[in-house]
């Protein structure tokens, strides 16, 4: 079995606790040496062959897995946050198919929960926003035209933003044309939750700016949206006034 496993956002221990002990069994690594934190490879058996996928192209990823694959082997690809997001993994379980070798998703915590999360924000404020739009800029890889950052904007909802931190100054521009006050809160999170992370809190109009002041140029999520303010609607949901399946209102 090849599992796909979720590695986190780049704290060790922030990997789950399935993932983590796959990696212990793992007869074979094959990990994103780019993004994920190489001290995850302490959780490995010393004959464990490892392999950093930087340098590689797909079908070298697959070869790999083609020559070592036997039923009693567990084979791992170890993606940065969540696979599901920007893994690129649907072109290589495809592969794996056409090789008749069997695989598994293990889910990981994205790096946009745990820039959430060292910046104590919740995307998804009663009154501010109930939406989050997880989202990149285009480069040598397309966007689809509906998914245009501006005609995005246009749902001013809360937004974060993967792949985008060398474009800053044309992502600031399509956003604020797209619907967003140039003064919208805005925050560049460079390595969340790592040893070296870097918060940077600024608006929207000086994205760019910040970004050079702070020499950031990649491995940064850039947040977007009011939900990063002070204004908000308490919740419904412990509201003393408000009943529901497990809690009567309470009256004055």
């Amino acid at each position: 079995m090849v599992y796909f496993i979720g590695a986190g956002p780049g704290a060790v221990d922030l990997i789950t606790v399935r993932g983590m002990e796959l990696l212990k069994k793992a007869d074979v690594v094959i990990y994103a040496g780019s993004l994920v934190n190489p001290e995850l490879l302490q959780y490995t058996k010393g004959d464990c062959k490892i392999y950093n996928s930087a340098a590689m192209t797909l079908e070298e990823v697959i070869q790999v897995f083609v020559e070592a694959y036997s039923p009693e082997k567990t084979l791992v690809r170890l993606h940065t946050g969540d696979p599901s997001l920007y893994g690129a993994i649907k072109e290589q379980m495809d592969l794996l198919d056409e090789h008749g070798i069997p695989y598994s998703v293990v889910p990981g915590v994205s790096s946009f929960c745990g820039a959430a999360a060292v910046l104590n924000a919740e995307f998804t404020l009663p009154g501010v926003s109930q939406t989050v739009i997880l989202s990149r800029m285009e480069g040598r890889t397309p966007v689809p035209a509906e998914e245009d950052l501006e005609m995005l904007a246009s749902h001013k909802a809360s937004m974060a933003l993967f792949l985008s931190s060398a474009m800053l100054e044309p992502l600031s521009q399509k956003l604020i044309r797209g619907g967003y006050a140039p003064g919208t809160p805005a925050a560049i999170v460079y390595k969340a939750t790592w040893p070296d992370q870097k918060i940077i809190r600024t608006t929207l109009e000086a994205l760019p700016q910040s970004a050079a002041e702070n020499h950031i140029t990649k491995t940064a999520l850039i947040l977007v949206g009011g939900f990063l303010s002070s204004d908000y609607e308490r919740s419904k949901l412990y509201d003393s006034s408000f009943s529901h399946e497990f809690r009567q209102a309470k009256t004055s």
